[in-house]
């Protein structure tokens, strides 16, 4: 394996130091260097600019079905029996039962990714591609789900080495940030292909091309069909990623790392509570219980609240409605000292409450925090060296 040190990210980032939390969690502010202090609030005031774009994004998704409901009663109906629905299994905290696992070997179809993805890596790129045998975990919506033909077909960029397979590291992106070509670079991945690692590109649900045709941007579909549809949004992502791992543990790989950032950091640590294939999982800047988190994302919190008055839906039913699909309401099957988790301070999409939340909940595990927001990760080639150190042992050993 190559050296432990990364190349500096090609996006260019201050660098501020971070650190592990301590035992007691998180740094109090009166821990921090009026360095990091000035990082910290001035990114936070960046994010609240970001979080109210992206929440007005979220909004435009949600509006035509809180308008629609207001036409069709029966909608408003249907809308309340799915979260009593959701929320009846997130109460019997059964993993198994709430994402069944995939039945068959997905049949993958492969071909070479352009010649710029392959300068980007400096090596074999492809990209894969197989149908979803994703069904509903509702049958009250299979029909509605299994007309998004689109969304139906799983794809994924494969960066491998010709003496392979390798330890593998699959990324998991977040909500509108499915581009290859921004992940790759934004989390140094040529830089641990060098240093041995195979890595996978995984896309969500309705985002890149698994957007269904006339979507007005990737991750529409996410919300698009209320909360109902996040649910079976998060049912997919989950399904489909196992089906990834039948995939690579076919093509015999035996060792896989999953990182994510934001909702893929969402999506990763609860993939950590289904499979115990997963060798290693780093969610970066997740949310871990998105009902409450949603409160302050103005202006779709508005129309979620509309939605729920309209729908006779109070806020007990939906927190046990998201428990479903939240890490914290199961077991992790990842050992303890193969989690970590990455949170920045100055984060107001995902408050770094979220993270520390997962920390209790995963028996407070490695815990490292950066002084940068959201998208700003400050210090970020120090949480990439975290990260080697951390993963060098048991994927190289």
């Amino acid at each position: 394996m190559a050296s432990v040190a990364p190349i500096d990210p090609p996006i260019p980032v201050p660098d501020v130091e971070g650190a592990d939390a301590s035992a007691r969690g998180l740094p109090r502010r009166d821990d921090l260097s009026w360095h990091q202090k000035l990082i910290v609030d001035s990114s936070a005031v960046a994010d609240l600019g970001l979080r109210t774009a992206i929440a007005s994004v979220i909004g435009a998704a949600m509006l035509p079905r809180v308008a629609a409901a207001t036409l069709r009663p029966s909608q408003t109906r249907a809308e309340h029996d799915a979260l009593e629905f959701y929320a009846e299994l997130g109460a019997a905290r059964d993993p198994v039962t709430s994402f069944p696992a995939p039945t068959e070997m997905p049949r993958v179809s492969t071909r070479a990714a352009n010649p710029f993805a392959e300068w980007i890596a400096h090596g074999r790129v492809e990209n894969i591609r197989f149908t979803s045998s994703h069904r509903a975990i509702n049958p009250a919506l299979r029909e509605r789900r299994s007309a998004y033909t689109r969304n139906n077909v799983v794809h994924a960029q494969h960066w491998l080495h010709d003496d392979g397979p390798r330890p593998t590291l699959c990324l998991i992106h977040g909500f509108m940030g499915s581009a290859y070509l921004f992940n790759g670079l934004f989390f140094s991945l040529p830089w641990f292909y060098r240093s041995g690692y195979d890595v996978l590109l995984y896309t969500l649900p309705f985002h890149g091309q698994r957007a269904e045709k006339h979507s007005p941007f990737s991750g529409y579909g996410y919300f698009a069909d209320g909360l109902g549809g996040f649910a079976e949004a998060m049912s997919q992502a989950v399904h489909d990623f196992r089906s990834v791992l039948d995939y690579l543990e076919h093509t015999g790989v035996d060792r896989i790392a999953l990182t994510g950032m934001s909702l893929g950091g969402y999506t990763s640590a609860l993939i950590a509570s289904v499979d115990d294939r997963v060798q290693a999982v780093i969610p970066n800047v997740p949310v871990v219980t998105p009902d409450a988190a949603f409160d302050d994302w103005f202006p779709a919190s508005l129309l979620v609240k509309l939605g729920n008055r309209m729908a006779g839906t109070d806020s007990d039913l939906m927190s046990a409605a998201s428990a479903y699909h939240s890490p914290l309401n199961y077991p992790p099957l990842v050992p303890r000292d193969r989690r970590l988790i990455i949170t920045g301070l100055g984060d107001r999409l995902a408050p770094p409450e979220q993270a520390e939340m997962l920390w209790e909940h995963w028996d407070r595990c490695a815990f490292h925090w950066f002084p940068g927001n959201h998208i700003l990760h400050v210090s970020q080639p120090d949480y990439l060296r975290r990260m080697t150190r951390f993963m060098r042992g048991f994927m190289f050993g």
